[in-house]
């Protein structure tokens, strides 16, 4: 990841679920060099102070390898929904609660379903909101943010600001722009939140702090984004139709959508991304299901044996246990993997054809609900290394694959500040 003689001239920080990654990319998206710093263990990862320790070493160790001396923004995308309450002085206020911690009060829990839009995302036993009001009422809290928030206040942003795509799980209307009154309803003081920009919005000139990192005085603050958003926009999808499919333990599609879709029973919900609207949904199906039946070396010596022009005609529907949530909302839905062939590549690639087939259902789920027809796919994950499973689903979904310019979300955020300083500027 190296272009010579093109200098660095946006930076993009990652704090993710294992650890914190830079990217620097070129004024025209070109990845120029990446660092990381892997969190030493699950419970260093849950600590604001080991985020900003990741984010130190990693801007340290970019700057040793190229200059940053025509960087003109930088941005962070966080975990969705990862809360921290801060006191006076912008400090953290115990433990961060993390984007998959259930709000230790039902009884929050309870109220937001109360007063929340049915179809808002803030709803549910994972609500951001709900841990968000849970931290508010710390003693000594004075702010509460998100966990992107709090980088951008340690690299000298002076004011707490959000983006919306952080902001959509804690409540946040993008019609109207606002933290709505609704949330004072369920117990959130609503001047304890950040104020909100569009992700990629300018928002200042760097501070003191960030100088101090190596980021020269004409860099600017720029407004970033969730992880997901972020892993979306590396992979250089853009324009309307574009999906992108990530093929990991989960299966998760993603499509570009020139309006909102939102299907609170599916787990749907749209975040607004420079100028088009990213949807998406994750079914229960995908690599883990496989995992429990394979190992990683039998996975591999099968795999020149599949026959992807020769389908099995098994109809698999591969799932764990009973239960689904897209493109299926059904929480008893059966799974399917009889009858087993006694060729263990078969039943591998009947697999394989059951969450090709899931794929294809949930774009055309998305489309159903009003999203654009899928145009173009490209692939992250796992999954994405398996040319016969790539040739399936080629098959399946007959629309040209691309090759995703990066799997990592630091290189997403980082094209969003040069997105945003063409639009901001």
């Amino acid at each position: 990841m190296n272009a010579p003689g093109k200098p660095a001239t946006a930076l993009g920080i990652d704090i993710g679920t294992s650890g914190v990654r830079a990217a620097a990319l070129a004024a025209d998206g070109t990845p120029l060099d990446m660092s990381a710093f892997p969190f030493p263990s699950a419970p260093a990862g849950r600590m604001p102070g080991m985020w900003w320790a990741g984010v130190q070493s990693c801007l340290a160790a970019l700057s040793a390898r190229l200059s940053f001396a025509a960087i003109e923004g930088v941005a962070v995308d966080g975990t969705s929904g990862t809360m921290v309450a801060l006191d006076a002085t912008g400090q953290p206020v115990g433990e961060a609660l993390m984007y998959n911690d259930p709000c230790p009060d039902p009884a929050i829990i309870e109220r937001i379903a109360a007063h929340a839009p049915a179809d808002s995302p803030a709803r549910g036993a994972t609500s951001a909101l709900a841990r968000a009001i849970h931290l508010s009422r710390r003693p000594g809290v004075r702010t509460v943010v998100h966990q992107a928030d709090w980088i951008l206040l340690k690299l000298g942003l002076a004011t707490a600001t959000s983006d919306e795509n952080n902001a959509l799980k804690t409540g946040y209307d993008l019609a109207t722009e606002r933290w709505p009154d609704w949330l004072e309803a369920c117990g959130m003081d609503i001047a304890l939140l950040p104020a909100v920009e569009r992700a990629g919005a300018l928002l200042a000139d760097i501070g003191p702090a960030g100088r101090a990192l190596g980021l020269p005085a004409g860099c600017r603050y720029h407004a970033g984004t969730t992880d997901g958003c972020a892993s979306f926009l590396a992979t250089g999808a853009s324009a309307i139709g574009d999906g992108v499919t990530a093929l990991g333990s989960t299966l998760v599609v993603k499509l570009a959508s020139a309006r909102p879709i939102d299907a609170a029973g599916y787990g749907i919900y749209s975040h607004r991304v420079l100028d088009f609207w990213l949807a998406g949904g994750a079914s229960n199906s995908g690599g883990a299901v496989i995992r429990s039946f394979f190992d990683d070396a039998q996975l591999k010596a099968m795999t020149p044996h599949l026959q992807p022009d020769v389908p099995t005609d098994l109809a698999y529907y591969p799932l764990a246990r009973p239960g689904e949530r897209f493109p299926v909302n059904d929480p008893a839905y059966p799974p399917r993997l009889e009858p087993r062939p006694a060729d263990d590549v078969v039943f591998f690639q009947a697999m394989l054809e059951g969450i090709t087939v899931i794929e294809k259902s949930g774009y055309d789920r998305l489309v159903e609900l009003g999203g654009p027809k899928v145009r173009s796919v490209r692939t992250v994950g796992g999954g994405a290394t398996n040319p016969a499973w790539t040739r399936m689903r080629e098959n399946a979904l007959g629309v040209p694959f691309l090759a995703a310019r990066s799997a990592e979300a630091a290189v997403g955020t980082a094209s969003l500040v040069l997105a945003g300083k063409a639009r901001w500027s």
